[in-house]
């Protein structure tokens, strides 16, 4: 077994996956995290007695985890409770509104009831999608370490899949009439910070695996996966130092060979796996003049996706209200429209609720609740002063929920209540340009065009997160801890297994 020393720069679910699978081999493995606890924007965030996720509330393609943990001879059932959500999520335009399950009949039937003689066009959606993720699939779980490499079978196979020239929305337009229908099937572009008419149609895999595989919550919330984490690696020997922020990156030319705390403390180790969000790494960690590919001066010429204003409510009331829902915009492609192009903030917004007390009691006092509301709004690239705008926009969303939703008295049941802007994602969170999902997932910035999980630019540095391969969303930022945990296996000869297959 292998005692090489590695190093962990921020415990989030990609650092906290690498760690847990090197700390199984038998690697040396520290984990430093700047926050008092683990995940990053995956983590929980307590107010008073209610209890919130701080990002990612959906879990898509549990068998993702389910193979991180079987393969360091756990079961996720083990540390985790598991509850599959139907209906999936509720979806409100201004003039109708639906349910959306990932029983397929189920759905079919609300579709016949909103829109009537659609209903046939999802059975080849699923046939035509299943083929895509089917063919794609492969490709999420390999390294693209050159030009090359993206010559090999995976690709050849999945190229006529990757929706070149469409966009998702586009891509649902082949099964969908109505745009509101497409809408339905595409809006999961927001899942990766971008608009259903820019996101690349390869990405219509995205909706397919809610409607083959469904979502499920974990009880007291998404968070508890990065604690769940963290016991198993703590269980293999492996070491978390909360509240331990690292200052810099220590290189002796191209080679990292360590990390320098906060504190002056420098430790040295053998391979160095960087969790932290990358363009604020490669900006604050790396010293001026060090990287060229990514100079500030070029990272600064790259897309980033948008922002998120969040609001996290303690309500003294519980609400008939489902699990997740979507509100759109009256005008949603003008809203998408002025977020990622003009650049400007809405009145007419589209937002996600996340309504988990209707699941799971946990997470506040009985017959209240702990509401998330999540706004796609433009990053920091924008003209926004939020200081200025933050009060006026927040009662902006609680008026539109107020009018969409049976929570006509929101604004008086709020008891506890925390506002984050791009602003604050960006100085408390250190996220670059408050771009919640990293880099943008358009084709230039896709597999060996994204920063490689083994960093191009200096040696002894992996990369794990959504700024890298496979790209942002709790299952690929999972896949992208293994495959950087892989590479450091093979290069110090410690064997390794092949990734599952897709489940049939």
């Amino acid at each position: 077994m292998s005692r090489s020393k590695v190093v962990v720069v921020g415990g989030g679910p990609g650092g906290l996956t690498a760690g847990m699978l090197l700390a199984n081999k038998g690697f040396d493995v520290t984990i430093y995290e700047r926050r008092d606890e683990v995940g990053g924007r995956s983590g929980r965030l307590r107010v008073g007695p209610y209890t919130f996720d701080v990002g990612s509330t959906i879990l898509m393609m549990k068998f993702v985890l389910d193979e991180m943990f079987a393969l360091v001879g756990r079961t996720a059932e083990d540390h985790l409770s598991f509850t599959r959500i139907e209906p999936m999520y509720r979806l409100d335009f201004e003039d109708r509104r639906f349910e959306v399950w990932s029983d397929h009949e189920r759905t079919k039937a609300e579709i016949a009831r909103v829109f009537p003689e659609s209903e046939n066009d999802l059975d080849r959606m699923l046939a035509r999608e299943r083929r895509r993720l089917h063919a794609l699939y492969a490709c999420l779980q390999r390294t693209y370490p050159s030009l090359l490499s993206m010559v090999n079978a995976d690709i050849l196979r999945g190229l006529p899949h990757f929706g070149l020239g469409q966009s998702m929305f586009d891509v649902m337009g082949n099964y969908f009439s109505d745009d509101r229908l497409k809408l339905a099937f595409s809006f999961q572009a927001e899942y990766l910070g971008m608009s259903p008419w820019s996101c690349p149609g390869g990405f219509a895999i995205v909706p397919f695996v809610e409607h083959e595989y469904g979502v499920h919550h974990v009880m007291g919330g998404i968070n508890q996966i990065a604690l769940a984490l963290r016991r198993v690696f703590e269980e293999d020997g492996g070491r978390v130092a909360t509240g331990t922020p690292v200052k810099r990156l220590l290189l002796e030319g191209r080679q990292v060979v360590g990390v320098e705390l906060e504190d002056g403390t420098k430790e040295r180790a053998d391979e160095v796996v960087v969790n932290a969000d990358f363009a604020h790494a490669m900006t604050h960690l790396v010293g001026d003049g060090v990287l060229k590919k990514y100079s500030r001066s070029r990272l600064e010429r790259l897309r980033f996706s948008c922002s998120a204003f969040m609001l996290y409510l303690g309500l003294d009331r519980r609400y008939d209200w489902p699990h997740h829902s979507f509100i759109f915009a009256k005008d949603c492609r003008k809203n998408m429209d002025e977020i990622y192009l003009s650049r400007e903030l809405s009145d007419d917004v589209s937002l996600y609720l996340c309504n988990p007390s209707a699941t799971d009691p946990s997470l506040a006092p009985e017959g209240h609740s702990a509401l998330y509301v999540l706004v796609p709004v433009s990053n920091l690239q924008a003209s926004i002063d939020w200081e200025q705008r933050r009060r006026p926009f927040r009662d902006r969303v609680l008026e539109i929920i107020a009018a969409r939703t049976p929570m006509k008295d929101i604004a008086d049941r709020i008891r506890e209540e925390v506002v984050v802007t791009p602003a604050d994602w960006a100085r408390e969170l250190n996220v670059h340009h408050g771009a919640v999902f990293s880099l943008a997932h358009q084709i230039g910035q896709l597999l060996y065009f994204r920063p490689h999980n083994e960093f191009e630019e200096l040696e002894r540095c992996f990369l794990v997160g959504g700024g890298t391969n496979p790209g942002s969303g709790m299952p690929t930022i999972y896949e992208s801890g293994r495959i950087a945990a892989n590479l450091i296996c093979r290069k110090h000869g410690v064997a390794t297994a092949a990734p599952w297959p897709l489940p049939s």
